[in-house]
């Protein structure tokens, strides 16, 4: 997927009131401040000081011109270039599926998005759809922290909602009538594998178990990044405990 263009390099100053971020940038030194797509705790991303990109928009209706869209972070591993826009994975997944970089979901003639569906009033992020295959609901998660080198790992904070998502695919798989699966989608290159964060957020883990036993599946993405694209590009393994 290509990023907007032109990027904007900077230094994070601070990230606040969860949608806005201050940064000066490297061309002038003037300090601006930008919007954020991603309302997450973004643990491991706000070092002060840490390398930023920006899109930058001339729509008079944008209250802020800059959007906060990159940022390198000294990972486990080393520097580490990060996509942060919660409004991306999506998109991502869906261009990954077409691709069939997920061979287990690969082949289905139509792909839907954002169909409600469940018992707890949900939208799913894809549905997949064939006619003579079962349906494939699809979760996908952003996945941004890495607390030990080719790690990432999700959630990076207490999530409730993704709890309710993991009930509500735990239903669809224990029913036969459809696949359920999540898609985890790790917007950072050094991601070499993926595993849930259960220190961070224990219950989710406990129903995460739960779908797994009915029969959910779990699928792992690392992607290619870089300030002029993103790019789902390989299935990493999962550790299941």
């Amino acid at each position: 997927m290509k990023l907007p263009q032109p990027m904007i390099p900077g230094r994070l100053v601070r990230r606040y009131k969860r949608f806005l971020a201050d940064v000066i940038l490297d061309e002038n030194g003037e300090l601006v401040t930008a919007s954020t797509p991603n309302t997450g705790s973004m643990m491991g991303l706000l070092d002060e000081g840490n390398r930023v990109w920006l899109s930058v928009s001339d729509d008079p209706k944008r209250k802020y011109r800059h959007r906060w869209e990159l940022v390198e972070v000294n990972g486990p591993a080393g520097p580490a270039l990060v996509g942060l826009n919660t409004g991306l994975p999506n998109r991502l997944v869906a261009e990954a599926l077409a691709g069939g970089v997920i061979p287990a979901l690969a082949g289905y003639g139509t792909l839907k998005q954002e169909v409600r569906y469940g018992e707890e009033n949900s939208r799913i992020d894809l549905l997949l759809e064939d006619s003579d295959r079962l349906p494939v609901y699809i979760e996908v998660k952003n996945v941004t922290l890495s607390r030990q080198p080719g790690i990432a790992e999700f959630p990076d904070a207490v999530t409730a909602r993704g709890t309710k998502h993991l009930r509500e695919l735990a239903r669809i798989a224990a029913s036969g009538r459809a696949r359920a699966a999540m898609v985890y989608l790790a917007q950072r290159a050094d991601a070499e594998r993926f595993r849930l964060a259960e220190d961070i957020d224990p219950a989710y883990m406990d129903e995460w178990k739960r779908a797994l036993d009915a029969g959910m599946e779990v699928h792992a993405l690392a992607c290619d990044v870089s300030p002029q694209e993103i790019v789902a590009r390989r299935v990493i393994p999962v550790e299941i405990p």
